[in-house]
């Protein structure tokens, strides 16, 4: 099982798929449930509280497909954004405790190339369009996120994309 986390326009999405496709994986990303899903009903002005209630709710039912994936003989990338220390650290500790080997990777890129894509991205709407990330968004994210400790990077694949 694949781990794949970074800031928002890292190019997080475009790595897992291509590992997915390399790997013969299935690519499981928390933009396309969350858009398919929730998106219709997103509400206006958006509550931050309403989209994580519902980010945990994809992150679990993801989960258990990645095991039911994994368990059948297959391989899953998860492409969830995991934006937190504690995320990543859940999700490798659900992979111990299920007897899967899980590995990480980082993706990252200095801030004002991840800002340009992602308005480059909202322009296009091309494949790793889910969503409008709007800078107000862009900006709330970017405090959100939480870099890689020092022990994840020793665990994990570090891809620089900028």
């Amino acid at each position: 099982m694949h781990l794949v986390f970074g800031p928002q326009g890292a190019g997080k999405s475009t790595h897992a798929r291509k590992l997915a496709e390399a790997e013969q994986a299935v690519h499981l990303a928390i933009d396309d449930w969350m858009g398919q899903l929730f998106g219709p009903d997103l509400p206006q002005p958006l509550d931050f509280g309403w989209v994580m209630e519902r980010v945990a709710r994809c992150e679990r039912r993801i989960w258990l497909t990645a095991l039911a994936i994994v368990r059948g003989g297959g391989r899953a990338v998860l492409d969830l954004g995991f934006m937190k220390a504690a995320s990543r650290g859940r999700f490798l500790a659900l992979a111990d405790e299920h007897g899967l080997s899980a590995k990480l990777h980082c993706v990252t890129a200095p801030a004002e190339i991840r800002r340009q894509r992602v308005s480059q991205r909202n322009a296009a709407r091309g494949d790793t369009f889910s969503f409008e990330v709007t800078p107000a968004m862009f900006d709330a994210m970017e405090a959100l996120f939480e870099p890689a400790t020092a022990e994840e990077l020793a665990l994990a694949a570090v891809v620089a994309t900028g």
